[in-house]
């Protein structure tokens, strides 16, 4: 038996981004939602999450790059790469999945997608603090109101550039964003709310968004 049938044989750790369980197959779906070109930002954390989970990230990124044509590891490559992109397939909608589908290796399917779809965080930005200035509780109870505006939230969060330092400014602009947030939570609230939401307001310093969602929650 050649070198490179004895490696394709041989039992792979689980550990090893070669490793395909039993449960892995080509029609796995990782996302909750396919990718139909609206929320681009959502979908791509929700399949970057996944990837890393399943140490499969390293094919997207291109950190694992296909090794050589008489490598032991090519096969190996060859079989998870097509695993990977049957999951990204699986996760757009039939006319993305189609546009690219004959791309070679996952890395040049994600790089395509980002560079299709990914908008500047300037325009980003904009769009999502767009939406979050136009949600309002309205009809909806709190808990239903409160996920709504709180994956908003999330989403602006992810995309917003903020400075990294260990300095203490850093607690003061983080307490700052929160602050914004819980604001904007309780300017969509019902008048219904008008009495609780000015206790809030007064307290100091502002509770959290959780501490906030635990109050109203009892209110209602």
């Amino acid at each position: 038996m050649s070198e490179a049938n004895t490696s394709s044989n041989a039992a792979i750790e689980v550990s090893s981004p070669y490793f395909l369980g039993s449960s892995d197959n080509t029609s796995t779906i990782l996302v909750s939602k396919v990718f139909d070109e609206t929320g681009f930002a959502t979908w791509k954390r929700s399949m970057t999450l996944a990837l890393i989970a399943t140490n499969k990230f390293c094919f997207v990124d291109g950190s694992l790059s296909s090794p050589r044509a008489d490598s032991p590891l090519i096969s190996n490559w060859d079989r998870v790469n097509s695993m990977v992109i049957s999951w990204i397939l699986n996760s757009l909608n039939k006319d993305i999945a189609e546009s690219v589908l004959f791309f070679q290796t996952a890395n040049e399917i994600w790089v395509e997608l980002n560079q299709r779809y990914a908008q500047s965080n300037g325009a980003m930005i904009y769009q999502i603090q767009k939406q979050l200035y136009s949600i309002i509780q309205g009809s909806e109870d709190f808990s239903t109101y409160f996920t709504k505006i709180k994956h908003v939230l999330d989403e602006l969060r992810m995309i917003q550039e903020v400075p990294t330092c260990t300095c203490s400014f850093a607690a003061i602009l983080k307490k700052f964003m929160e602050d914004q947030c819980l604001i904007q939570l309780l300017m969509g609230l019902n008048d219904s709310y008008k009495s609780i939401r000015g206790q809030i307001l007064m307290m100091s310093p502002l509770p959290t968004i959780s501490t906030v969602y635990s109050i109203l929650i009892h209110e209602e």
